[in-house]
């Protein structure tokens, strides 16, 4: 009975306010008095028409994927490099933790000291080998790479961390066994640990996508979607509908939201319909 009133308070009622913020003209009156009159798919339709929406879906699909692409490429690599034992293995991988546990708003604003055009390490880095400054958070064809250069500094020792406990479990005579039957290191990681390394990865990446789909943070800090909104996505653009208008569209901005938790969803029904397949398999 708690998990059901947990879940009722703070999932269903939610979930089922937002859908009836998108499907209803709310206004800031009409939101505090709820006579706000039913209007169906308007809103819906209207974002669909926004000339916004085009570059904020590929922006998202864009950051989502090379985040994702990298996150768990480079962890993986960590992963399996932490995974001999060795002297400082601990505490290196202790260290890795640390952009996980920071608070967002502090790596964001990091990241964004750094890649300060005037100010900024990188492109004091940039300077020392004859390269000109960038101007990382203030150009059209930069900052959606910023913000996710940062973002997968950031979600790297997630992936570390469950990567890494995928390889304890799995044991360590199955490796041996390769390696008396002559695979190299490459032919028993590609054919023996990767496989075996499957389930682990399959809910990683979705857990991944799910977190990186609502990044709001990050992006809104380093570029608030910026500029001429080179870097939106659809979460800063729910969220700019929403509360960042003297004049605020509630139902678009809630309609756009409901898209992210639609996407997130249909990944969500693939993962576990693959894991059925495979159970039956």
């Amino acid at each position: 009975m708690p998990v059901v009133v947990y879940l009722l308070a703070f999932y269903v009622y939610p979930l089922y306010r937002n859908v009836d913020l998108s499907l209803r003209n709310y206004t800031v009156r009409s939101f505090v008095q709820g006579d706000a009159p039913f209007t169906g798919f308007a809103n819906y339709a209207k974002v669909f028409a926004d000339a916004t929406f085009g570059p904020a879906l590929w922006h998202t699909v864009v950051f989502t994927v090379v985040s994702l692409a990298f996150q768990f490429t480079i962890g993986l690599a960590l992963a399996v490099f932490f995974s001999r034992n060795f002297r400082l293995s601990a505490t290196l991988r202790a260290l890795f933790l640390v952009p996980w546990l920071l608070p967002l708003i502090v790596s964001s604003s990091t990241w964004s000291w750094m890649l300060n055009s005037e100010s900024g390490v990188v492109n004091a880095a940039l300077s020392w080998v004859g390269v000109g400054p960038v101007n990382w958070l203030t150009s059209p064809d930069w900052s959606l790479w910023s913000v996710t250069i940062a973002n997968i500094w950031i979600g790297i020792p997630f992936n570390l961390v469950v990567l890494y406990s995928g390889l304890q479990a799995i044991p360590s005579h199955i490796h041996e066994a390769a390696a008396l039957d002559g695979a190299t290191g490459w032919q028993r990681f590609w054919r023996v640990t990767f496989p075996l390394l499957r389930p682990v990865s399959a809910i990683t990446l979705l857990l991944g996508l799910v977190y990186t789909l609502k990044v709001f943070d990050i992006i809104w800090i380093m570029t608030k979607g910026g500029p001429s909104d080179a870097s939106t996505t659809l979460a800063t653009w729910s969220y700019r509908l929403g509360f960042g208008n003297l004049l605020p569209s509630f139902g678009p901005g809630a309609a756009v939201g409901n898209l992210l938790i639609v996407i997130a969803l249909v990944f969500g029904l693939v993962y576990i319909r693959t894991q059925r397949r495979q159970g039956t398999a």
